[in-house]
C-alpha cells in the first residue's frame, strides 16, 4: 500500500518531522544547513513569531534547498528541494506514517521521516 500526498500535505508532515526531529538527527551526527541569504528572505517573507521550522519549510517553497550534512561518518551531503519532500514523504515505512497521520508521532516517528526525505531511507537506527 502506498500513501500519495498533496504538496500541502506532505510539508506538513515535514514541518512536524522538523519539529521533533532536529535535536534527535543530530544524535546521528547530522546537521541541517542552508543559505543564510535563503533563511533571511524566507524570514522576512513570513509574519513576527514564525518559528524556525516555519522558515526552513519557506527556504523550500522559495525554491531553495535544504542540506544535511554527515558530519561523523562522511557520507556524502544530502541536498533537498520541496519535490524532493512531496515525492519521498510515500516512502516513509507505514508504520512512522500512520503515526504521524494519527498524530501519535515522536522522535522517533520524526527520525525516520527526516531520514527517508534525506536520505530515502533509513541509514541511522
Amino acid at each position: 500500500m502506498t500513501i500519495t500526498f498533496t504538496t500541502e500535505e506532505a510539508l506538513e508532515h515535514f514541518h512536524t518531522a522538523l519539529c521533533n526531529g532536529l535535536d534527535y538527527i543530530s544524535t546521528h551526527g547530522l546537521t541541517l544547513d542552508y543559505e543564510q541569504a535563503h533563511y533571511n528572505e524566507a524570514k522576512e517573507s513570513l509574519r513576527l513569531g514564525t518559528c524556525f521550522e516555519d522558515v526552513l519549510i519557506q527556504i523550500l517553497k522559495d525554491g531553495h534547498p535544504l542540506v544535511l550534512h554527515d558530519e561523523e561518518d562522511g557520507m556524502d551531503d544530502s541536498t533537498i528541494y520541496i519535490r524532493d519532500v512531496v515525492e519521498r514523504m510515500s516512502l516513509v515505512p507505514m508504520r512512522h506514517m500512520m503515526n504521524a497521520i494519527n498524530e501519535d508521532d515522536d522522535a522517533e516517528t520524526a527520525d525516520v521521516i527526516l531520514q527517508t526525505i534525506f536520505y530515502q531511507d533509513v541509514i541511522f537506527g
